[in-house]
């Protein structure tokens, strides 16, 4: 079905929606079942235009050029956000010094002191949640960006102002940089409590298991599905809530970025759990984030990590007791 999909996609990619079946079939594929197809559509362009490469029209080679400086704006955040997290993100940390938890989960935290939460220290501190957030949430993102830009330069092409996807972007981004600030003021909260070693990990088995059933029963709840569906429909997001301008792209990121919170945000959370700067922890989430958000099966492997972040979690407090 996939392949089918596929190659309806790119024929309805060349005809540059010149008919509502094509958008109407854009977005079959999306609610049925995978992201993959308009992104490598956003990224290859269209049919007329893989068959002609030798002889691109003027427009062709625009929208070409388009692609690439995205996709390498991309890659250029994406990596530097994970070089500076192996970096230790600006803390004299390095993510090795929390690759696990320690068996009693408060042995690391009588060699090193705790941080002194100066204005320096929190700005610090939110600088490296938000970098950790645009590290792992911008990769799953793509499929939306690549298609604004797409979207965007036919735009231009009609005789309309051009956007920038980068103003979409900062919307989006924005969003995780509220909650890098909510992150940190529980960080800073759970260690007052004492419930937070220094090398950022929870120091409570209890907590530990609480956040992760708490995780387990968001994944399995209607609204996470909601929030999953719009980050998994892009073509449908910009169908139904394009604006117009700087501010409207903006806007836009904006709102997307809000879905992709309430989807995400107590997967994010699971740091506490296994170590905000444990860089394999941090990897595996990401990757989780990007697999619910654009293979087929996404919804049943966001319900089967639920039902397994449960049975961890329970283990996790029985073994407390």
């Amino acid at each position: 079905w996939m392949a089918g999909a596929w190659c309806r996609a790119v024929w309805c990619r060349a005809s540059a929606f010149r008919d509502r079946d094509c958008g109407k079939h854009y977005a079959v594929i999306l609610q049925r079942g995978s992201a993959w197809p308009i992104l490598l559509v956003a990224m290859t362009g269209n049919a007329r235009a893989l068959d002609n490469r030798a002889h691109p029209t003027p427009l062709e080679a625009l929208l070409r050029r388009d692609r690439m400086i995205v996709v390498a704006g991309l890659i250029v955040v994406i990596a530097s956000a994970w070089t500076w997290l192996l970096l230790g993100a600006g803390t004299t940390m390095r993510p090795a010094d929390t690759n696990s938890m320690p068996a009693d989960m408060g042995g690391m935290a009588m060699v090193m002191a705790p941080a002194v939460w100066t204005a320096g220290y929190v700005a610090l501190m939110v600088s490296m949640w938000w970098i950790m957030m645009i590290a792992m949430m911008l990769p799953s993102a793509t499929p939306m960006l690549l298609l604004f830009a797409r979207v965007n330069r036919q735009e231009k092409a009609g005789g309309r102002p051009y956007v920038p996807a980068a103003m979409f972007a900062a919307g989006y981004l924005a969003v995780w940089g509220g909650f890098s600030v909510i992150a940190a003021a529980a960080q800073w909260g759970l260690q007052r409590l004492g419930l937070m070693s220094p090398t950022m990990v929870t120091t409570s088995v209890v907590l530990g298991g609480a956040i992760l059933i708490a995780a387990g029963v968001w994944q399995l709840t209607p609204i996470k599905h909601v929030c999953l569906r719009h980050c998994r429909s892009p073509l449908s997001f910009l169908v139904s809530g394009w604006r117009a301008g700087r501010l409207g792209a903006f806007r836009m990121g904006l709102e997307h970025g809000a879905w992709c919170l309430g989807c995400c945000w107590f997967l994010m959370a699971l740091l506490f759990v296994g170590g905000i700067m444990n860089l394999y922890w941090v990897a595996g989430l990401a990757a989780f984030v990007l697999l619910e958000k654009t293979v087929p099966m996404g919804n049943w492997l966001a319900k089967a990590a639920g039902a397994g972040l449960l049975l961890w979690g329970v283990a996790l407090l029985g073994l407390a007791v």
